[in-house]
């Protein structure tokens, strides 16, 4: 039976959201914890731009190490045969990537403002298709931008020239977070059936619908025979009203009625991972996580009415479809409140050792440890914010790597 996997995309969807964003070390984290979580691709960034270079073969290289595996690494450009040319100078070793274009008649009147016709935009995706396939891609998505606004015979045309030209799958983008659950199941069944290919559903949450049209769509995908990919971010961050959230997402496959025990998940999922992984994405985007977020918040597992305090103290069953255990909640957590030192941009070589042996981190000389922190002032620097242990214990681990990706050069 075909499986649904994920791919998620908050370090390329979620850092454009507006008044947000990452530091480069901060989505190397998210790319460890999403491994960690069993994510079959990130979509780790934009090898078009350069301020992502470093960042980018820093990582590449890290995967190659087997720190970032098995998980794999997915740039995004546009679907345009020079940007394909211009991502593999930038960042020679990309393996994975995902093609975006606009499809809509909106799109081609109001965006493209009719410069191009249908036939033009599929030629520039096959274009850039093949030139990737030319550089050494050995995985390709093609996304249809606004594919919910966009007619269903020429999304069909698109996507078989696509697989022709070399795509393993479809992206299907509900850019505006038009469809309904009702909709995207009957446009995806239409299109699956057809072309015969993987599908990726993009969704947004413009109506509050992105996790239902998530899962309606990869639904209607493996309904008719096809693997499915759900596009996903770490607590719903993305432009506007954002996307998908990753934990929904996994929470609605495994439990919702109709999809528990019919729908095959990836099997590296690791549902154990949420809990740590959701808190630093809160903590690097500076965004709180909602009490009520579904499986993390934290009134995901409280109770306060009598009724309901009564039924899940005799059985959790009675008003909990799952075990907070599963997202790796539960475990005790020391907040210190006597003194504490941190370090940060203008911290010495005292404070600094003093912080390290807390973690259990030796040095094997003077040397070593000054280098490790200038990389971690320098670190503090660009997150303007104290560092998490993860990123003290990853600089100290990967200290080339880490300086690579602190690394900005206009």
């Amino acid at each position: 039976m075909p499986r649904i996997y994920i791919i998620d995309v908050t370090n390329r969807d979620g850092v454009q959201t507006a008044h947000l964003g990452l530091a480069k070390i901060e989505k190397t984290m998210v790319n460890i914890f999403l491994n960690e979580m069993g994510v079959f691709q990130s979509e780790f960034g934009f090898p078009t731009t350069r301020h992502e270079t470093n960042y980018l073969n820093a990582n590449l290289e890290l995967a190659e190490m087997g720190v970032i595996h098995p998980i794999r690494l997915s740039g995004w450009m546009r679907a345009i045969k020079a940007d394909v040319e211009l991502a593999y100078q930038m960042v020679p070793k990309l393996k994975y990537l995902n093609l975006s274009i606009s499809t809509s008649d909106q799109m081609l009147e109001g965006k493209f403002q009719g410069k191009y016709t249908r036939d033009d935009i599929t030629k520039m995706m096959t274009e850039a298709v093949k030139s990737a396939k030319d550089h050494g891609a050995q995985g390709i998505g093609v996304n249809a931008e606004d594919a919910s606004r966009t007619d269903l015979d020429y999304l069909v045309e698109f996507a078989l020239a696509a697989k022709e030209a070399g795509a393993e799958r479809f992206r299907y983008c509900d850019t505006l977070g038009y469809d309904s659950p009702f909709t995207i199941y009957e446009r995806i069944s239409y299109i699956a059936e057809r072309v015969k290919m993987p599908i990726e559903l993009h969704c947004h949450n413009d109506l509050g619908m992105a996790v239902a049209n998530s899962v309606s769509g990869a639904k209607a995908a493996v309904d008719a025979g096809c693997d499915a990919y759900i596009n996903t971010t770490l607590n719903g961050v993305g432009e506007r009203a954002g996307n998908a959230d990753l934990v929904s997402v996994l929470l609605a496959i495994k439990y919702a009625n109709g999809l528990s025990g019919k729908y095959e998940l990836d099997p590296r999922t690791n549902l154990k991972a949420a809990w740590k992984t959701c808190k630093y994405a809160s903590y690097a985007f500076k965004v709180p996580i909602p009490i009520t977020q579904p499986g993390i918040g934290a009134n995901a597992f409280a109770h306060a009415s009598g009724i309901h305090a009564d039924g899940v103290l005799k059985d959790r069953k009675n008003y909990e479809l799952y075990d907070f255990e599963e997202l790796g909640r539960g475990e005790p957590e020391i907040i210190e409140t006597g003194r504490r030192i941190v370090v940060g941009e203008y911290s010495g070589i005292k404070g600094f050792r003093n912080v390290y042996e807390n973690l259990e981190v030796e040095f094997k000389d003077e040397e070593e440890a000054r280098e490790i922190l200038e990389l971690v002032r320098f670190a503090n620097v660009e997150k303007q914010k104290p560092l998490t242990e993860d990123e003290l214990l990853f600089i100290a681990r990967y200290p080339k790597q880490a300086k690579q990706i602190l690394t900005l050069v206009p």
